[in-house]
């Protein structure tokens, strides 16, 4: 499992048109599920994320996490992050879960973002959508588990 995780001042995604999720000062997330992933890897995961501090506190150090600053989160599912890149010039989605499962333990990894008392919006799973972010830094950082 793979989250790209992005601290925002704002960021949206948007379906066919629809704006389907929006959140201001939090977290982007792009979610990657390999094959390998199960119940666990999920659980995991997301406590690190919701943990993980990227926010500056009173002497400008990263020390604060998404809920120190009643932050938002906005995860989308992106298969393209369990892509393999090491050779060739084309992306191999071989290690990638299968999207039936993948859309399981996605739905379930947002479930444990929302038991953290998190206000949580998602993209939709398996849908062409258009992401719109303000990097708040930029600071940007790869999660791998």
């Amino acid at each position: 499992m793979k989250v790209l995780l992005q601290r925002v001042s704002e960021a949206s995604v948007t379906v066919s048109g629809e704006c389907v999720g929006r959140i201001g000062q939090g977290l982007l997330l792009l979610v990657g599920i390999e094959a390998g992933d199960d119940e666990a890897t999920v659980a995991r995961m997301a406590e690190r994320t919701v943990g993980y501090r990227v926010f500056a506190d009173s002497d400008d150090k990263m020390n604060l996490d998404v809920r120190d600053i009643d932050g938002e989160i906005l995860a989308i599912s992106q298969f393209t992050l369990a892509a393999d890149t090491r050779k060739g010039r084309r992306p191999s989605f071989s290690k990638a879960a299968p999207p039936e499962r993948a859309e399981s333990l996605y739905l379930g990894f947002v479930e444990h973002l929302n038991r953290a008392g998190l206000r949580v919006e998602t993209g939709r799973f398996g849908s062409d959508m258009k992401v719109g972010l303000t990097n708040d830094g930029p600071v940007t950082f790869l999660l791998d588990l």
